[in-house]
């Protein structure tokens, strides 16, 4: 399988990036799927995602709530991020990543990752 992200770039704050990310190969259908970012000099995170089934609604990083959006297509084993009033603090490179469970997802564990995409938000 493999991930192919799209849609990163350069804003200033409060300004909107989407973020699309494509999978070739077999079917992610039973995978979760979500985004994990990594700053410069931090550790990789959870940033939002679901389960392959949609159950439960989607998961969300404490400090992307209510400017985040996720969303899948399932038909194409496609994810978005639709980030919106990013903040300097969202600087990182994003990644998609699919894995068994959800909860290994939040725990930014993953089975499958792209190469990732650079997102700089600047003041």
């Amino acid at each position: 399988v493999q991930l192919v992200e799209s849609g990163g770039g350069a804003v200033q704050a409060g300004e909107s990036l989407r973020l699309s990310c494509t999978a070739s190969g077999e079917s992610l259908e039973r995978h979760a799927m979500g985004w994990f970012r990594r700053a410069p000099g931090k550790d990789i995170e959870f940033v939002a995602g679901a389960a392959w089934h949609g159950g439960g609604g989607n998961y969300y990083h404490d400090s992307v709530k209510g400017r985040f959006i996720f969303s899948r297509d399932t038909f194409k084993d496609a994810i978005f991020l639709q980030m919106n009033n990013l903040q300097i603090d969202d600087t990182a490179v994003y990644f998609c990543a699919a894995v068994g469970t959800i909860a290994d997802l939040r725990r930014a564990m993953s089975e499958y990752r792209g190469p990732g995409t650079q997102v700089t938000v600047s003041p």
